[in-house]
């Protein structure tokens, strides 16, 4: 357990249905710890990830308009939260769109502490399991809450509900098959 993060926090998202990830906020926002359920959707090891950015999960995928929203999230400070579908790579080079969700976790004093990640793999997904996970995270960020309220910690943002998961799974699709094509060029 990384020492900086509250034990009772570590132990909530340890026990979550959906994988998590927590980043400093700082430097390079590295991770500080991934669940069960992060490195069953990836195949790494918290050993393998705990210290490095999540970046490192893209390979050399191109991700211009995931990325570019990405550093926006980071760069702003009052962006509350972001959400968009990204390629990357299991351990073993299988590639996914994974639907990364990221939020800040404030101190009382309003300073972003932790960067908190959900991951989510739409490639192959039906809209019904999309929904699920949106209902599960939806419930996993209700529970946090409270948790890291009692640690000191504001979770910022709020999970908007996907208007339409049958076109972010097509979406998803679509680029998944875009990697696929430029792999065979």
């Amino acid at each position: 357990m990384p020492p900086e993060l509250p034990a009772a926090l570590v132990e909530y998202l340890q026990q979550s249905r959906v994988a998590l990830a927590i980043a400093a906020a700082d430097d390079d926002n590295h991770l500080l710890m991934v669940n069960a359920r992060f490195c069953t959707l990836t195949g790494y090891a918290p050993e393998d990830v705990v210290g490095r950015n999540c970046r490192m999960l893209q390979r050399d995928a191109s991700n211009d308009e995931p990325r570019a929203r990405l550093r926006e999230f980071l760069a702003q400070p009052r962006q509350a939260n972001v959400r968009t579908p990204i390629v990357n790579f299991r351990k073993d080079g299988t590639p996914f769109v994974n639907l990364l969700y990221m939020s800040r976790l404030r101190s009382i004093d309003g300073a972003t502490t932790y960067i908190f990640a959900s991951q989510f793999d739409v490639s192959r997904s039906q809209p019904e399991l999309l929904s699920d996970y949106d209902a599960q995270l939806a419930q996993t960020l209700g529970r946090l809450t409270p948790i890291a309220g009692d640690a000191g910690i504001v979770v910022e943002g709020t999970l908007l509900t996907i208007a339409n998961s049958a076109a972010t799974v097509a979406q998803a699709k679509m680029m998944l098959a875009g990697l696929e094509t430029d792999v065979r060029a």
